[in-house]
């Protein structure tokens, strides 16, 4: 509903950087003040703009992902395009207010041509690095400490895997390289926080290959799963979702299967106690607890049946209820879901929403470890931020 309210302001917007982009065209050269000119270059704008609706309203097919795929690259150009032609405008103006260039120079031909120049390779620029450098998976390492004494472990190595929204933007060689980064660091334990697929299981690229995949990693003590907000089956276009009214939120039973297939243990608000060593709790989504989860278990109910003189690791989506979680005797939370804001400025945005949208904070005696994800939601860029498999060496003392 919020989508439909949306779309004029939509239209405003392109509408506006349109006009801008074929005035700078045509002070650039006489050639594209040629009517069939402006009609072809109106046409592609127009095809980009609507690619992600048009990709919304098709069938399942090759078409739908072609179309979805170059909707979510156009909403990262977008947004920097917003952004750049913002502050360009509000720069003109700011000169023009000052007085100090005479105006006659300020609205001269030459002068726009120049700033629209810059302007485009400022958004080329991010938007190239953004889609290269989504597609990079880097190694993120932490230390910690828990103070409980382990007879059979003294240390545990954790991968922390976040966000993976297999789907339109991430298929299966992005996956192949997320369990190559994994397997490289020999981890004993791999944790998966949520947001494993992009809600619509039409739209992994080859389900057989990603089951294939995911069951090469390798951990002494296996793989652990639980749901985000995104692993439930929903039509979404543009970041907002679309459901009948009424209807319960949950996960695809073919999500359930990939998973189960994948050899990977999804955890529904429960704990398993490993090599009767520490205990690690899956917890449902905060706002989408899924099947047959009404109301998931409060951090007091998580801790109160379980040996607390072990360590217990929670994995929940969400990097909420740090204190409650902490005050119950929980060791360490692990989480996802920011993606750190994933496109800059959305990095700063994330930052003043959480206690910690990004890294590590200790919360009393509890550790908290949020990692940045490792795939991509909606634009499918990212700047400013990275795509990480995130490595935990936790000491027991």
């Amino acid at each position: 509903m919020i989508a439909i309210f949306l779309s004029p302001l939509y239209i405003l917007i392109n509408f506006y950087i349109a006009r801008w982009l074929l005035s700078w065209m045509q002070a650039c050269s006489k050639h594209f003040n040629k009517r069939r000119i402006r009609v072809l270059i109106i046409t592609i704008y127009t095809f980009f703009a609507s690619a992600l609706l048009i990709g919304f309203l098709l069938p399942p097919s090759p078409l739908e992902r072609i179309m979805k795929l170059i909707g979510n690259y156009w909403l990262g150009v977008l947004l920097y395009v917003i952004l750049t032609v913002l502050i360009a405008d509000a720069t003109r103006l700011v000169i023009k207010k000052s007085k100090k260039i005479p105006e006659e120079y300020i609205r001269s031909k030459k002068v726009f041509v120049i700033a629209g120049t810059i302007c485009i390779v400022i958004i080329s620029s991010l938007s190239i690095f953004g889609a290269i450098n989504a597609r990079v998976i880097h190694t993120t390492k932490y230390e910690v400490t828990i103070n409980k004494k382990v007879k059979k472990i003294k240390q545990l190595r954790i991968a922390l895997v976040a966000d993976l929204h297999m789907g339109y933007n991430i298929g299966t060689p992005h996956i192949q390289r997320m369990v190559q980064k994994i397997n490289e660091q020999n981890p004993d334990l791999v944790v998966m926080a949520g947001d494993i697929f992009d809600n619509e299981y039409e739209a992994l690229d080859n389900p057989d290959a990603i089951v294939k995949t995911l069951k090469k990693i390798k951990s002494k003590y296996g793989v652990y799963a639980t749901y985000g907000n995104h692993d439930i089956k929903e039509k979404i276009l543009a970041g907002f979702t679309f459901s009948k009214k009424g209807e319960k939120k949950v996960s695809d039973i073919r999500m359930d299967q990939l998973l189960d297939d994948a050899n990977i243990t999804l955890l529904r608000d429960e704990s398993v106690l490993i090599d009767d060593s520490f205990y690690l709790y899956g917890r449902p989504d905060y706002r989408r607890p899924g099947r047959g989860i009404t109301v998931r278990k409060t951090p007091e109910e998580i801790t109160a049946d379980l040996d607390k003189s072990k360590p217990i690791i929670v994995v929940d989506h969400e990097p909420n209820e740090l204190q409650e979680l902490a005050d119950a005797g929980v060791d360490m939370d692990l989480s996802g879901h920011t993606h750190d804001g994933q496109m800059f400025p959305g990095n700063i945005t994330t930052a003043l929403m959480w206690e910690n949208s990004y890294g590590y904070l200790k919360k009393g005696n509890m550790h908290n470890i949020v990692t940045s994800g490792v795939g991509l939601f909606g634009p499918n860029m990212r700047v400013g931020t990275i795509a990480e498999v995130v490595i935990i060496d936790v000491n027991f003392k």
